[in-house]
């Protein structure tokens, strides 16, 4: 696992030379300790989860960090909240100086809030998720990504008729079906891959959910994360989901907020700034490794994801993850994600906006996709008067589908 490349090892590197500090976020077991460790192994390593470790840093912080003023890396730092505020007077005394500490956490709820509060301005943020394609298949990332360095334009299309996918169809159905948890997926053993995902949802939910949420309802945030897993690509009916539940529509509001603190599943904000006015404005959400979510399904087999009722839809969010983890790979900010929906049912999967302009993306779990079937796409082009939008399929070329609206291979993402 230590020689896999992370698309964000440049990127770490760049914010430690622009900050005293850089924290890595993202879902447990997704790499965060091997890519910190990686980038700095001469660095001296503290685990918060290890008792020892947890006791010399916490009893005099003042001493722990007078003897180690730099060059430390901090695992699960949400495990000592006052980490951050005491952090904060150490960064201050040189604030001068960049590249100290990178700390990592795996929860974003008080985490988060802890590190705006103490740390804003002293820390660069990044999130990783778990392995992107092109890392499982130790390739580069994708020039694909090259379109939102600059503004988007008419150009772009001719930009992205010359790249080709480097990655085939079959291994992107292989990676899509298992997912990019790293420990499992590179063992190449489906025994152990499958006991490890019922050890790691069995873990997520008794240590790491129970910790957080002593008086959360154990059992029933379980059975909400597997109904999650069927449900991923759509709007939450939270008053329907909380009756098959036999708890509240607010219960289900905040079961859906662990989940997305969580790393597990990711809300995704309707686009509100279309010139059509009757958009649907609930937010959706998708389960975010695709591998965990065909484990919760009982899809171990291609065989079985091909005939599985819910493909167009994981697929869907199989596809939005690449996305954006291409996009947090780049030093591009200012860019949000959304889904767009009207009350006549046109619907555009993602919307991708930033400095660089409004992307509209359409994901088709097939090998072609009519002109026909891209109606939504194409008005939403139209309307908002963009050069380009693009449609992700299972195809094998980059080719134009319609005026404005271009093909892209999954296997070039």
């Amino acid at each position: 696992m230590t020689g896999i490349k992370r698309n964000l090892e440049d990127k770490i590197n760049k914010l430690l030379d622009f900050f005293p500090a850089v924290i890595i976020l993202g879902v447990r077991q997704g790499g965060k300790t091997t890519l910190a460790k990686r980038l700095k192994p001469d660095w001296k390593y503290f685990d918060l989860e290890k008792g020892s470790d947890y006791d010399l840093i916490t009893r005099d912080v003042d001493f722990f960090f007078k003897e180690n003023p730099g060059q430390i890396i901090i695992d699960e730092a949400q495990m000592f909240p006052g980490l951050f505020s005491e952090l904060r007077g150490i960064i201050d005394k040189n604030r001068e100086q960049k590249g100290r500490f990178i700390l990592t956490g795996s929860s974003s709820f008080e985490l988060v809030k802890n590190v705006s509060e103490s740390l804003a301005g002293r820390v660069g943020i990044i999130e990783l998720g778990t392995l992107k394609l092109n890392e499982f298949f130790s390739r580069p990332l994708s020039p694909f990504y090259k379109i939102f360095e600059t503004s988007l334009s008419p150009s772009t299309l001719d930009y992205l008729k010359n790249l080709e996918p480097a990655i085939s169809h079959s291994r992107v159905m292989d990676f899509f079906l298992k997912g990019g948890y790293p420990e499992p997926t590179l063992a190449g053993n489906d025994e152990f891959y499958f006991t490890w995902m019922e050890n790691y949802f069995r873990t997520y939910i008794q240590r790491d959910i129970r910790g957080l949420f002593p008086k959360l309802n154990i059992a029933k945030y379980r059975r909400f994360i597997t109904m999650l897993s069927s449900l991923s690509g759509t709007i939450i009916n939270r008053a329907e989901t909380g009756r098959s539940l036999d708890t509240s529509e607010v219960t289900v509001k905040e079961y859906l907020d662990i989940a997305h603190g969580s790393y597990l599943w990711r809300n995704i904000p309707s686009y509100a700034k279309s010139v059509v006015r009757s958009i649907v404005k609930m937010p959706k959400g998708d389960f975010r490794d695709s591998g965990l979510l065909h484990f919760l399904q009982k899809i171990h087999s291609r065989e079985q994801l091909m005939t599985y009722p819910n493909v167009g839809a994981t697929f869907e969010a199989f596809i939005i993850e690449e996305l954006i983890k291409g996009l947090e790979a780049k030093m591009v900010s200012g860019w949000d994600y959304y889904y767009y929906r009207t009350r006549s049912k046109a619907e555009v999967d993602l919307i991708i906006e930033g400095n660089f302009g409004v992307l509209p993306i359409e994901i088709k779990f097939g090998l072609k996709t009519k002109a026909g079937r891209l109606t939504s796409l194409i008005k939403f082009v139209k309307d908002n008067n963009l050069p380009l939008g693009i449609v992700v399929n299972n195809s094998d070329e980059v080719t134009l589908l319609a005026d404005k609206i271009i093909q892209v291979p999954a296997g070039l993402l």
